[in-house]
């Protein structure tokens, strides 16, 4: 009998030609032993893209009210992808050293401009942060929504963090941003 080999970390899930590619920090160790994106339950990432309009086409063909992670390798075929700043799988993401984010730049930048998505939503400022300086060379105060900067021909849209600790959003505000990020891709899909 073979040793099972354990994954260390989640693998891209990225086709050419993505509506959005969301961009979390880093992989949680939980989610990695389960083999999905965002597979604690506290999490409001499938409770909230599941009552999006971003995935409402996707429900409707699956003929599902709900996703969760067990549908994350469906979503690149809905246009929607995943991959993380820092590959390096951690408990939380404060257990990432500021040069380990700092270092996944690079490697993400290379990703966007490869795969080429419409929009990179963010998770978060935490990760985006280190992007921005990269991307805008400046220590701007940063919102969420729309960013002004590109990834190439990628737009950006910062989203709140859906980690079940971040207790400043509700599940109703996270859902109205994911709402907000299918109309602004939306709006590049008209104007592109």
């Amino acid at each position: 009998m073979k040793p099972q080999i354990r994954a260390e970390t989640l693998a891209d899930l990225l086709v050419e030609g993505l509506d959005v590619a969301f961009v979390s920090i880093n992989p949680a160790i939980y989610s990695v032993e389960r083999g999905h994106y965002f597979a604690r339950r506290g999490n409001k990432f499938w409770p909230c893209i599941s009552r999006s309009v971003l995935t409402q086409a996707m429900r409707r063909e699956l003929e599902v009210t709900s996703l969760g992670p067990e549908h994350d390798t469906l979503m690149p075929r809905y246009g929607i992808g995943f991959t993380d700043l820092v590959k390096r799988a951690t408990a939380r993401a404060g257990d990432l050293a500021s040069a380990e984010l700092a270092a996944g730049v690079n490697a993400l930048l290379r990703k966007v401009e490869r795969y080429r998505p419409r929009v990179a939503c963010f998770h978060g400022v935490t990760g985006y942060r280190y992007v921005h300086r990269v991307l805008a060379n400046d220590e701007a105060t940063i919102g969420l929504g729309l960013q002004s900067v590109r990834i190439g021909g990628t737009r950006i849209f910062l989203a709140p963090n859906p980690s079940g600790a971040n207790a400043h959003y509700t599940r109703e505000e996270q859902t109205a941003w994911y709402d907000a990020l299918a109309v602004a891709s939306a709006g590049l899909n008209a104007s592109s």
